[in-house]
């Protein structure tokens, strides 16, 4: 191994690319209402490199967690011990997010459409579905208030970003504005993907390309888009994981790969 360590030496896998890439997007933010999954890696590992001073938030009513493992549900005893408050869900929703105190609200989705509405629901037609999902949980509502929303999904083809959504089970703004209904904050900002990067600004603009990883090309996540997806003026490539950072997510956030694939 000419002295390398055989742990940073393994090949990084799915997971765990989205996961880190995922993490670096939440440099500066404070507060982060976290889905359980990907985005629980992603937070964690943001609190120990990039965004130490992160309050992390449950949708069970966990405010600063500190979990001394991940949690496998939203109803994980673990997620409890070393949080900074647990507080009930009507305060959760009532006060912490329609309060306007998220700033990034990390969820995952089964489809994406170019506005950044998602659909957790059923993936074929809602009376014979191929696919029953778990459907939104607290979705509709972190959408609805945080200041922004960041998804992360560990697929990326034709079907998982959709021109038209099988069933769209949480509006982004700009689906909620035309049915009159007004959000406080400005919805999907970031998708984190397989194959790189997409953002939009808010309201009005629609998600582009504007960072592939390592060895992917503007081409490739084109093609693999349901709709014309626009791309930024420069579309520039993910670095890739650090050995610190998988060192970090393999033993200090992940050990038990609960998550890590």
């Amino acid at each position: 191994m000419n002295g390398q360590d055989p742990e940073t030496a393994r090949p990084v896998t799915s997971s765990e690319l989205l996961s880190v890439v995922a993490s670096r997007e939440l440099a500066g933010r404070r507060t982060v209402f976290a889905g359980i999954g990907l985005p629980t890696l992603a937070a964690e590992l943001a609190r120990l490199t990039v965004a130490r001073d992160i309050e992390v938030v449950y949708e069970s009513g966990v405010c600063g967690a500190h979990p001394s493992r991940l949690p496998e549900t939203i109803a994980d005893a673990v997620l409890i011990t070393g949080a900074e408050a647990v507080v009930s869900m009507p305060t959760l929703f009532g006060s912490v997010l329609q309060g306007g105190h998220i700033d990034v609200g990390f969820l995952g989705a089964a489809q994406i459409d170019r506005w950044g509405s998602l659909n957790t629901s059923v993936i074929g037609d809602w009376d014979r579905p191929s696919v029953r999902l778990p459907g939104s949980g607290g979705a509709v509502e972190v959408m609805a208030n945080a200041r922004e929303v960041f998804v992360v999904m560990r697929r990326h083809t034709p079907r998982s970003f959709a021109d038209v959504l099988d069933f769209c089970t949480t509006p982004g703004p700009d689906r909620a504005l035309a049915d009159g209904i007004r959000p406080l904050g400005v919805g999907v900002t970031r998708v984190v993907t397989e194959l790189g990067v997409l953002a939009r600004a808010g309201v009005g603009d629609e998600l582009r390309l504007v960072a592939v990883h390592p060895g992917i090309t503007v081409e490739q996540v084109r093609a693999a888009t349901g709709w014309d997806l626009r791309t930024a003026a420069r579309v520039t490539t993910t670095a890739p994981p650090t050995p610190a950072e998988l060192r970090l997510l393999r033993d200090d956030v992940d050990p038990d790969r609960v998550y890590l694939r």
